[in-house]
This record gives structure tokens, C-alpha cells and sequence, in this order.
């Protein structure tokens, strides 16, 4: 069984989806990914969490993110669920559901937790960026259905301090203010940030979000 840490690479996989088989790798290419399991088919709150990923299709795709869902079930099951998840939550399902009925990929990714489950996965969630890294995990239990707007606000601080020199302060939502990363000196500020800042303490500096105009 792997564990697998932030900052370590995603382990790659081949497998069968609902949309044909695919090589993890290949079809991430150069987008940001979001890897999440689900207990079984045919459960009520994974009926709702599909349906709703479906209907953010277009909120991910604005951040340059592929989504992929994972359960133990097999292709025939997926595709006989994906039916009943169009029509009860009135959209429609265009994602990969990873077949997983011999566990690979959720041995791979540490998804099942026999004190949780034995058989069936967890709630994981892995965001991966286009380097392969792993930059979150969150675990849900099966019992609870992730919040996808909070996935959608972290990819947001992810991208956003991937490439500035800003982390994202408690419940920062995108276009808040941000914090200035410690390695940044003060009187370095001003260049870096031109939009100028606002210093709390010597170790709260607050600049507008860099990448917005």
C-alpha cells in the first residue's frame, strides 16, 4: 500500500473508464488534474457529487483542470450508473470513471482505509499539477460529500501561488487580498508587487491579488 505525501509524484496507472482506457499521464498532458474516489455505484451522495462535477465542467475548465472519478465498480455498472446521475441531477456526465474493480489504482493512491472500509474506497480527493506533483489530498468518509466549490477556491490558491510569490490567508476567495510570502524582504516589496501593500506586522505583509488586473 503507498502513501503518498504532498510535493510527491502521482503515481501513473493504465485503466478502463467510462470513456475509454486511459494512461493517467497521457491524459493529464499539460492540465492541472483532480483525482477523486468514490465509495461504490449506484450510492446516493456520489449520485450527487457526479452530477455536480458535471455541472462545474466549464468552472474547470477554465483553470486548464481534467477531472477523473474513481470506484471499485466495474465499466458496465459505471455506464448503467452515468445514466442514472444525467437524469436525476439533470446534466450530463463527460468525465473518465476509472473501473477499478481489482483496486490498482486505489492501493496506488492509499483510497482505501480498512478501519473506514475494507472493500470500498474513502472520499479522496488528489490535485495534481502539471508536473505531476501531488499539491493537496484532502479524505473525506463515505458518508460526507465534498464541497467542490472549496476544490474549485483551492485550485485558485494553488495556481495563484504557483507562480507569485503570495500565499492565500484563512478563507481567501479569489480576488481577496493576498499575504506576502516570508522570503520576500520589505524593501523588495515594492518591486515585486506594484500595486503596492499594506504591512500589519513585519510578518503580515497584504498585497492586492498580483494576478488580476
Amino acid at each position: 500500500m503507498s502513501t503518498i505525501r504532498l510535493g510527491d509524484e502521482a503515481p501513473n496507472f493504465t485503466a478502463q473508464t467510462s470513456e475509454g482506457e486511459i494512461d493517467f499521464y497521457n491524459w493529464l498532458g499539460d492540465s492541472w488534474g483532480i483525482l477523486f474516489s468514490h465509495p461504490a455505484d449506484y450510492t446516493p451522495v456520489c449520485t450527487t457529487e457526479l452530477g455536480t462535477v458535471a455541472k462545474y465542467k466549464d468552472e474547470f475548465a477554465k483553470r486548464n483542470v481534467k477531472v477523473a472519478a474513481l470506484s471499485v465498480d466495474g465499466l458496465e455498472s459505471h455506464k448503467g450508473w452515468i445514466k442514472d446521475i444525467n437524469e436525476t441531477q439533470n446534466t450530463t456526465v463527460d468525465f473518465p470513471i476509472i473501473a477499478d474493480e481489482d483496486r490498482k489504482v486505489s492501493e496506488l493512491y492509499d483510497m482505501i482505509h480498512p478501519n473506514a472500509d475494507s472493500k470500498l474506497t474513502v472520499r479522496s480527493v488528489f490535485v495534481i499539477d502539471p508536473d505531476k506533483k501531488v499539491k493537496l489530498i484532502i479524505t473525506y468518509p463515505a458518508s460526507t460529500g465534498r464541497n467542490f466549490n472549496e476544490l474549485l477556491r483551492v485550485i485558485d490558491s494553488l495556481q495563484l501561488t504557483a507562480y507569485h510569490k503570495v500565499a492565500t490567508p484563512a478563507n481567501w476567495e479569489n480576488g481577496d487580498d493576498c499575504v506576502v510570502v516570508p522570503a520576500v524582504k520589505t524593501e523588495d516589496i515594492p518591486g515585486i508587487f506594484p500595486k503596492g501593500y499594506t504591512e500589519v506586522k513585519p510578518y503580515l505583509r497584504m498585497t492586492p491579488q498580483p494576478n488580476l488586473n
